[in-house]
């Protein structure tokens, strides 16, 4: 039985690697068993990304848990289900997946799953962005460091001479409010902001593109990330354009990284990148623009008082130094999210104070010299409000398993060791706490 199995091994391998799905099976410790082509194009990780790291340090699911975990907590199969999540490149993945427990003799063993590229297709969208109900406009931008004042007066010269633009950025940087600040600098005025999203190698999604294009006049299309598509897909975009230029659109283009990095790593067509080249503007990360944190800070309670009423008006000495010494990975759009968590939160309270922050933005700045992280945030005192017995519990087991895990460099198997549990009970407990 072993050497037939040795010999239809070659066969299952080039069908695990010429389908058109991806495929992710892992063990019952989270581990990746298969993970062919497809699906590291998919998530954009290569298997030694993967090989030895428990699906539970490579994704940060948004919405809803892991169907792969979900598959194997359950031992029962998840059919046709819409997945949205962040891989650890920060890229946002859209797909439908088919999730499946694998058994021998009866017992559980892992699960697999197959999963269909649907991120492309579902963001190709023709509308303007909106923002708190509102176009984005570069007088609106949050801009009070010399570097975004540089930005948005290289932005207003891009919208003057309404050439192609090549924005160059990390990860919530905001290229795209940049993109849309230019379309509604304009003058005159284009018809309609369009956003091409550039997160798949999927042919069908540029043969859309093109379709629609010849349709098009007098639009600013914003070819977000271009990087991300293959080579032989950029030299295809570059085509189109090439051939649509009649139309006087302005084309607008945002890359991850450093172009020339891109080109030398064969990640970036030469011939693409000049054709955007002849307005370049680069976002630098928020860390190295920490001028603008507080002022944003102050802008987006703005904003939402008008909205929804908040009340914050004043942010305390503790937090503003915890928010500045932050490295902010996420950049702008982590910020947002974070304060997006915290206003949901708030009832009458006028000054944002420390205890209001989420715990896990807590435990992330605790070396900073704040109040954070410490023993006493779960010390009773007369001054604090009780909570219930669950939410303190809660709090006080992440706490110390995260306590744990930064004690071992986030290695799951020592944190377990020393804390007296198995690696799959921590790492259940993790997933349980997140969700």
């Amino acid at each position: 039985m072993d050497e037939q199995i040795k010999d239809f091994l070659p066969f299952y391998k080039f069908a695990t690697e010429q389908v058109a799905v991806g495929i992710h099976a892992i063990d019952l410790t989270g581990k990746t068993i298969i993970y062919n082509e497809k699906m590291k194009e998919i998530e954009g990780l290569n298997l030694t990304d993967v090989v030895d790291r428990s699906i539970f340090e490579l994704f940060q699911f948004e919405q809803q848990e892991s169907t792969l975990l979900k598959v194997l907590h359950s031992g029962e199969p998840v059919l046709r289900a819409k997945q949205t999540y962040w891989n650890r490149n920060g890229q946002e993945i859209t797909t439908i997946n088919d999730t499946y427990p694998i058994c021998l003799e009866e017992k559980l063993i892992g699960a697999v799953e197959f999963s269909r590229d649907i991120t492309a297709l579902e963001r190709l969208i023709y509308q303007p962005l909106k923002r708190y109900n509102e176009s984005i406009t570069l007088s609106s931008i949050t801009a009070v460091s010399s570097e975004m004042q540089d930005i948005l007066e290289r932005s207003i010269k891009a919208a003057h001479v309404r050439m192609p633009v090549l924005l160059v950025g990390e990860a919530g940087t905001g290229k795209e409010l940049i993109a849309e600040g230019i379309h509604n600098q304009l003058s005159p005025v284009n018809k309609q902001f369009i956003s091409l999203y550039c997160h798949s190698s999927d042919s069908f999604l540029i043969k859309k593109f093109q379709k629609e294009l010849s349709d098009m006049s007098h639009c600013t299309i914003f070819c977000e990330r271009i990087d991300l598509l293959s080579l032989e897909l950029q030299n295809e975009l570059l085509q189109i354009l090439s051939a649509n230029e009649a139309g006087q659109n302005l084309y607008i283009a945002s890359i991850g990284e450093d172009p020339v990095d891109l080109i030398s790593s064969n990640k970036l067509s030469k011939e693409l990148y000049y054709y955007f080249a002849q307005v370049t503007i680069s976002i630098p990360p928020l860390r190295k623009r920490t001028e603008d944190i507080l002022p944003f800070m102050y802008d987006y309670f703005n904003r939402y008082l008008n909205r929804y009423g908040s009340t914050i008006k004043d942010i305390e000495e503790e937090v503003v130094q915890a928010f500045l010494k932050y490295e902010w990975p996420g950049n702008l759009k982590e910020l947002e999210l974070l304060l997006d968590e915290i206003s949901s939160m708030v009832t009458t309270e006028q000054v944002l104070k420390f205890d209001m922050l989420p715990l896990h933005f807590k435990l992330k700045v605790q070396d900073f010299n704040v109040t954070s992280g410490k023993a006493e945030d779960f010390v009773i005192t007369s001054d604090k409000e009780l909570v219930p017995l669950d939410e303190y519990l809660r709090s006080a087991e992440m706490y110390y398993l995260q306590k744990a895990l930064d004690k071992f460099d986030g290695n799951i198997t020592k944190a377990a060791e020393a804390l007296g549990m198995s690696r799959q009970n921590l790492q259940y407990r993790i997933r349980k706490m997140k969700r």
